[in-house]
């Protein structure tokens, strides 16, 4: 930014600044306004580097969020049913202010200020403004900055440069864990704990954990036969605590030549994603918070701002072009242990329309459609670990030693007995899966046919590379035939506790679905609606896979955390089914090949296919790993073409001769 720009740029927002402090000691709004834009203009003037991490976020923790304006239920309680949860909103997006002041976003904290500020001068009046000129006024701030607030996150994805996360973690005292504060994330008292004991570890085993998570990575473009050589940068998605590990990591990385990025999680409403905490990220100090605002772009979204993100993305992206195609992926460090979350629904939360959700999907495939373009598979890959944190419990230690056990399984080993497993699959037509006790999963998957058995398999033999740890076959199902009912007695999704989810299938599409988590099934089947099916009508199964990594169950049944345990590691401990696109989705002509040199075949199916004609309706932009679990699980039995069957497992317990070894974790179980 020139001289005189920046010049400018400082004044304004040293008369934003004076404007803002008058704010509180003013009488000249009526009531019950007044007393929302004295809490707020004092939120704003509390944002400051060095001001208590807990005053930043203390008024959307749990224990106060019932009397705070960003709760539209209080607000509508307080300021209206219309006006209330849109001024919620505007607060809620206030509160990006954070980051901006601690990444020295002066751009950004000015438009904030002027947000609030052009919406004060409108109650400032005798008679209370329409709630459509606030709506107005938010609209046009959120149009005006989308260009700023979506060209900030995708230079931080692919552009090195950008070093203000990386430059914590390269020069922090591990020492002591007030660095975490540089960060201007949500510091819980889990996250202390979590540095504190990272940063107690051996060195010895930091650089095995480390190496684990870089070396998956590599082994991706490996395995997919890309080429990491023309690549020059990786973005490291993880959960504050972990930097001792995350510094480690950037030096195996560099090693391979390739220079860290570091995006903070979305803070700002047209960034948002499905997943809000899609980047690095403190804890979170409150999940209603962020459950209650995710549709907050109801505000605005119309088909003049889905041509407009549309439009700027594309730009932004073909400026950055020289950056983003030789952008390799991401490397995602994720966490488990904090106690399942289950939402209250809120009425007076924001929600989209039919027409909206319709524009919210098309505008999410044509986002993706455009990243695709210039990040490309081709030459892209990724890898995820998970690790717990304290949270989880006074067997944290234990867990955490027991999950670098299971993270660090011998590849080799487990490929060579998942191949038993793939040589029987690739003779049948299809799978029955049934469930047993209370668990009433009666389902059949239609398999793919292999056209030269020599050459070809229809299930991936998947090592520990872009999904760490080891353990699974999988394929993409054949829709038509593929039906019956999948059942979970208490599963965690995404984040999300379903209790008694159940899904019912014909040729490959979801017709139906209910849980038990709330009192009618109308609420039930929105939480399911919202969450798994993210709006759609229906959705395709995408993946059907046999968990083989009976350590991580036994770990999970050892220390009684099932409803504790990350998806990532969960599908490993039984039968899988993905709702939504495969794991090929913008990928399948990309040739993919198991250790035995077989291609694997089975990359697409009839929905996937539609790309060929039309690419906007080929894609759901979602993926979701329902699990059940050896105990739920009767069995699993090939069907080949004469009708014969081949049993995989029976009572929850492998039978195909070449896997029994699979059971020993298993009868061990039994015997303590």
């Amino acid at each position: 930014m020139a001289t005189r720009e920046m010049a400018d740029l400082n004044e304004r927002l040293a008369s934003d600044l004076d404007r803002l402090r008058a704010i509180p000691a003013e009488d000249t709004v009526p009531s019950p306004f007044d007393d929302y834009f004295r809490s707020v203009a004092k939120f704003l003037l509390s944002v400051k580097k060095d001001a208590p991490n807990r005053t930043l976020y203390e008024d959307i923790l749990p224990e106060n969020y019932g009397i705070s304006y960003a709760n539209p239920e209080y607000a509508a309680r307080i300021l209206g049913d219309k006006m209330g949860p849109l001024l919620s909103s505007v607060y809620a997006e206030l509160r990006s202010l954070i980051p901006a002041v601690f990444e020295d976003q002066k751009e950004v904290q000015a438009a904030l200020y002027e947000l609030f500020l052009e919406i004060y001068f409108e109650f400032e009046n005798e008679e209370v403004p329409e709630e459509k000129t606030v709506r107005s006024i938010f609209g046009a701030y959120l149009r005006d900055y989308l260009s700023l607030f979506a060209e900030n996150r995708i230079r931080a994805q692919v552009d090195s440069d950008q070093t203000f996360a990386a430059d914590i973690i390269r020069t922090a005292d591990f020492s002591n864990p007030a660095y975490l504060y540089r960060f201007g994330e949500y510091v819980s008292e889990d996250t202390i704990k979590t540095a504190v004991y990272i940063n107690a570890l051996p060195q010895e085993k930091i650089d095995r954990m480390a190496e684990t998570f870089t070396e998956g990575y590599r082994l991706g473009f490996v395995h997919a036969r890309k080429d990491l050589e023309e690549q020059k940068t990786v973005q490291i998605v993880y959960e504050l605590g972990f930097e001792r590990m995350i510094r480690a990591a950037f030096l195996n990385f560099e090693e391979m030549g390739l220079k860290p990025t570091l995006v903070r999680a979305a803070s700002h409403l047209i960034t948002w994603t499905a997943n809000r905490h899609s980047g690095y990220s403190g804890a979170v100090p409150n999940p209603q918070f962020d459950y209650d605002h995710r549709y907050d772009l109801a505000l605005v979204l119309d088909e003049d701002f889905v041509s407009e993100r549309k439009r700027c993305t594309q730009e932004i992206f073909e400026r950055l072009s020289d950056k983003s195609l030789r952008h390799a992926g991401p490397a995602v460090l994720e966490t488990f242990g904090v106690p399942p979350f289950v939402p209250d629904l809120h009425p007076h939360a924001l929600k989209l329309t039919g027409h909206q959700t319709r524009l919210y999907l098309d505008m999410k495939n044509a986002l993706l459609a455009i990243t695709k373009r210039y990040i490309p598979e081709k030459s892209r890959s990724f890898t995820i670990i998970d690790f717990p944190v304290p949270a989880i419990g006074p067997d944290f230690e234990a867990i955490f030693d027991a999950t670098v056990e299971v993270n660090t399984l011998d590849s080799a080993h487990y490929s060579r007995i998942q191949q038993h497993l793939i040589d029987a699959l690739d003779q049948g037509t299809s799978v029955e899966v049934l469930g047993q006790g209370k668990n009433e999963t009666h389902l059949t998957v239609a398999l793919q046919r292999l056209q030269d058995p020599a050459k070809e398999t229809i299930f991936e033999n998947c090592v520990a590379d872009v999904n760490i740890p080891v353990g699974e076959v999988f394929t993409s199902p054949r829709l038509k035939g593929t039906s019956g009912l999948l059942h979970v007695g208490h599963v965690f999704l995404e984040g999300f506790e379903y209790r008694n989810l159940k899904i019912w299938l014909k040729d490959g599409m979801i017709t139906d679905y209910t849980c038990g988590n709330f009192p009618t099934e109308a609420e039930n089947k929105k939480y399911i609606e919202d969450n798994i099916l993210f709006h759609h009508p229906t959705l395709t199964i995408g993946e059907f896979a046999i968990g083989t990594n009976t350590k991580a169950y036994q770990m999970a049944k050892t220390f009684g955390i099932e409803n504790l345990m990350p998806i990532l590691i969960a599908e490993k401990t039984g039968p899988h089914f993905a709702m939504g696109d495969t794991c090929y989705s913008w990928e399948e002509d990309n040739p993919v090949y198991n250790p035995d040199g077989k291609e694997m075949i089975a990359r697409d199916n009839e929905h996937t296919l539609i790309r060929r004609q039309d690419l906007s309706k080929a894609y759901y932009g979602c993926h979701t790993d329902i699990t059940i679990p050896y105990d739920e699980l009767g069995s699993i039995r090939v069907i080949k073409k004469d009708g014969g069957r081949i049993p995989l497992l029976e009572g929850g317990r492998f039978v195909l001769p070449g896997t029994e070894e699979l059971n020993l974790p298993l009868l061990e179980m039994e015997r303590q």
